[in-house]
């Protein structure tokens, strides 16, 4: 299965349920609905070799590693390490995309201060990433004193660390959920693009008339996999427009995968409604 506009190979994100700890079971549900690419988690030493196996596509490898954004410099030196081992052990013979939030060990920090923590530690790690055929994909999610997820950090991260191992996991549902222009970034930064994430945003507009964008509600019930003035989705399902993000995919050279990463409030949760959530997330975006 693969995009109309671009024709990028798609597939998901492996979570943590249930159906998707049994690796082979979700393998031969891939190959049946012609899923080509599999995003994997810490497990990736083991699990990276039967999914290539398989023929199918390594999307992504996780690599979080807080003690990379450390105060303390042994511990930083012991993630870039811990890292490396990572890398080295889990590089195909295609380039490998390894995947990961810049969340600091002490979000407390100032942003300032953690940001130099983790342009000493990136910088010592590029070398390994190019010596692998290995490539950095930052994912903007704004978890608690995360770095990198706006156009400010990122223009500064790329300038202090220009290696073209360092690139972005694209998703646009967390631009939409900042109010960033997903098509803006694309033109500033697709370049650095080496994977993308098939996740929507839905933006509540009555959630944001009630309860505004900058405080939490004081009396409504949680809304999952979002707040109240937004909420994550399956592609198509919100106002991401995926033709002109691929069209400018395309203008930018872009090579990687799609990947579904499901989460959406109306499809989490028992293994068929996963699988439905995904299959249609996969299949709007096949025909887009």
């Amino acid at each position: 299965m693969k995009t109309r506009t671009g024709n990028f190979p798609i597939g998901f994100r492996r979570g943590g349920t249930d159906w998707q700890k049994d690796l082979p079971s979700l393998i031969s549900w891939a190959q049946a609905n012609e899923l080509e690419v599999i995003d994997l988690g810490s497990d990736a030493t083991e699990s990276a070799p039967a999914v290539r196996a398989a023929g199918l596509r390594v999307g992504s490898i996780d690599l979080f590693n807080r003690k990379m954004i450390s105060a303390d410099k042994a511990k930083r030196a012991e993630g870039v390490a811990e890292s490396t081992a990572v890398i080295q052990a889990t590089a195909g013979s295609e380039p490998t995309n390894y995947f990961l939030v810049m969340l600091p060990e002490n979000p407390a920090l100032s942003r300032a201060e953690n940001f130099g923590y983790m342009v000493e530690s990136f910088g010592e790690l590029a070398g390994v990433l190019e010596a692998n055929q290995g490539r950095l994909v930052i994912e903007g999610w704004p978890g608690p004193g995360a770095l990198c997820c706006t156009p400010e950090n990122l223009r500064a991260f790329f300038k202090a660390v220009p290696s073209k191992a360092m690139g972005i996991n694209y998703d646009p549902s967390h631009l939409l959920r900042m109010g960033i222009d997903p098509l803006r970034f694309l033109h500033e930064f697709g370049d650095r693009a080496y994977h993308v994430h098939g996740k929507d945003t839905e933006i509540l507009a009555e959630g944001q008339y009630e309860f505004g964008t900058e405080q939490p509600a004081t009396f409504a019930k949680p809304i999952s996999f979002g707040a109240h003035a937004w909420r994550y989705t399956i592609p198509g399902h919100g106002q991401v427009r995926w033709v002109e993000i691929f069209r400018l995919l395309v203008e930018k050279g872009y090579q990687g995968c799609v990947s579904i990463e499901l989460e959406d409030a109306n499809f989490n949760g028992p293994a068929a409604s996963e699988k439905v959530g995904i299959l249609q997330g996969a299949r709007f975006l096949a025909g887009v």
